[in-house]
């Protein structure tokens, strides 16, 4: 399925704030630049940034027709260094959004999920440190590395016990980042992300469940919740995090690993409530038994990012479903609901 652009969407609730100090100064390579988070990123960085460098499947093809000036795209996988390699010289630095998996079926090839997430990562750390990169910001899951059992709010403190494939890459990344950094002093950031959601997030890859529900809904067909509906998540509205991943490139304090988001658990039935409210209408619900990848809450303690970023979300959940019910509406045609 074809992404969408949109390049005069320049309004939303929350538009990141001018670029933090120093950012104006610097080269950025993404990877993962073509996904949901890449193009929300990308549309922030190009005219914030010295230079910018868009990198991953597709990128030529959905980031170029943006009209972004400035702007480098190049297509490729990640573990592809013979290309992406030359790419990262003069680089300062690599935001690493890219991912070849889902929490769900992440758990269906271990061995696989390995092979392309953390050992494709290792060979991008490796290249950034002979290029000379100054840093590299890590975009983790704040929703899957801490696992079933911790405090919640969850501060970054926490232990780290997930309880799929997917959580477990992304500690083993978080990780050897920090081996990098003891062993050759890569820096990095790393942003444990909630649940973000917001326009481009198509939701085809089953990850995603506000696109996903804003899709079914346009498309009239019933919205699917494993489990009862009590499930609770943290949603971050997509600006938010954008503004946060601004202000970790450039970030000088003492800690590296920050939660980010909004710090307050919504429920999959509330989510869908909210959603009714957004549409002005009530929308068929489909409940499925509940599914073992799923923890039954997961809310992020923020304070760190606030207290060493200056960061917090400020979206309210209706607010950002509505910017992102406006752009599915303008610029997605729904699939035909089944007979």
């Amino acid at each position: 399925m074809s992404i969408p652009t949109d390049p005069l969407r320049t309004c939303t609730p929350n538009s990141p704030p001018d670029a933090p100090a120093g950012l104006g100064e610097l080269s950025v390579l993404v990877t993962g630049a073509a996904g949901f988070i890449g193009i929300n990123l990308v549309k922030a960085l190009a005219p914030r940034c010295r230079r910018l460098i868009c990198y991953g499947r597709r990128a030529q093809e959905i980031l170029s027709p943006l009209g972004l000036p400035g702007t480098e795209c190049h297509t490729g996988e990640t573990g592809d260094i013979d290309r992406l390699g030359p790419l990262l010289h003069g680089v300062d630095r690599v935001i690493h959004l890219a991912s070849s998996s889902t929490p769900v079926n992440a758990d269906w090839d271990l061995v696989t999920d390995a092979e392309q997430n953390v050992l494709t990562t290792l060979k991008l750390f490796r290249a950034c440190l002979a290029a000379g990169v100054g840093r590299v910001v890590f975009v983790s899951s704040g929703g899957t590395v801490y696992g079933p059992g911790a405090v919640v709010p969850t501060p970054e403190s926490a232990p780290t016990d997930p309880i799929t494939a997917y959580g477990v890459a992304k500690v083993a990344i978080e990780k050897y980042l920090h081996v990098f950094r003891h062993l050759h002093h890569l820096d990095y950031r790393v942003l444990r992300v909630a649940n973000p959601y917001g326009p481009y997030q198509l939701a085809t890859k089953g990850q995603g469940i506000i696109g996903a529900f804003i899709r079914k809904a346009l498309a009239g067909q019933p919205l699917e919740i494993w489990g009862d509906g009590s499930t609770v998540r943290d949603y971050v509205y997509i600006d938010d995090l954008t503004d946060a991943l601004l202000r970790a490139a450039v970030h000088d304090g003492p800690g590296r690993v920050f939660n980010v988001g909004s710090g307050r658990g919504t429920t999959i039935n509330e989510v869908t409530d909210t959603l009714e409210a957004v549409l002005g209408r009530r929308l068929e619900r489909l409940y499925h038994p509940p599914r073992p990848v799923d923890v039954p809450v997961s809310v992020l303690d923020c304070a760190a990012a606030w207290r060493e970023m200056g960061w917090r979300a400020t979206t309210p959940l209706a607010d950002g479903m509505a910017d992102t019910l406006r752009w599915f509406t303008r610029h997605v045609t729904p699939p035909r609901a089944s007979a």
